[in-house]
């Protein structure tokens, strides 16, 4: 009886001593992936946890380049069984929103927009409801100069009426 009751203790001790020495390798690993973490600023954002030598990985990093070398970092320290890589990526920035084009004219953008065109003949220009109508026949070379000066004063126009030499 006292036999069985000191290997039923040993027993127990060698059993907790194995759960405590695993939960305590993860939690050296999970130091180690840190560390890791840390020494690399394309890492931030990241996310470890650690159970059984898997780390599992997540938070948001800025791109797949970052993702991917998260996971390629992790698997070569000790310990580490596998990577769970739930991590996601940064949704790029929105574009920049477009130049805006006015729909009220102002007297110094009618004037930038008529000085552009006063070299060149046979145009002319009305301003009605926020856009810039022109009218008479241009040559190519004179419809490109019209464009640019339009384009440069973001004035919407009606060139419907322009026609070629």
């Amino acid at each position: 009886m006292k036999t069985f009751k000191f290997l039923f203790v040993a027993l127990s001790l060698s059993s907790l001593f194995a759960m405590t020495s695993c939960k305590s390798g993860d939690s050296k690993i999970k130091e180690s992936i840190e560390s890791a973490i840390k020494a690399n600023p394309d890492l931030t954002g990241a996310v470890v946890e650690v159970k059984d030598g898997i780390a599992t990985l997540t938070g948001e990093l800025k791109d797949d380049q970052a993702k991917a070398l998260a996971e390629t970092t992790i698997k070569a320290l000790k310990g580490v069984k596998s990577v769970v890589n739930n991590c996601t990526v940064t949704p790029p920035p929105p574009p920049p929103p477009p130049a805006s084009v006015a729909t009220t004219l102002s007297d110094v953008v009618m004037q930038q927009v008529k000085d552009g065109l006063k070299d060149i003949k046979g145009v002319s220009v009305e301003f009605k409801e926020g856009k810039a109508f022109l009218s008479g026949a241009v040559s190519k070379v004179d419809r490109i100069k019209i464009m640019q000066i339009l384009a440069s004063a973001k004035v919407l126009s009606d060139v419907s009426k322009l026609t070629n030499k």
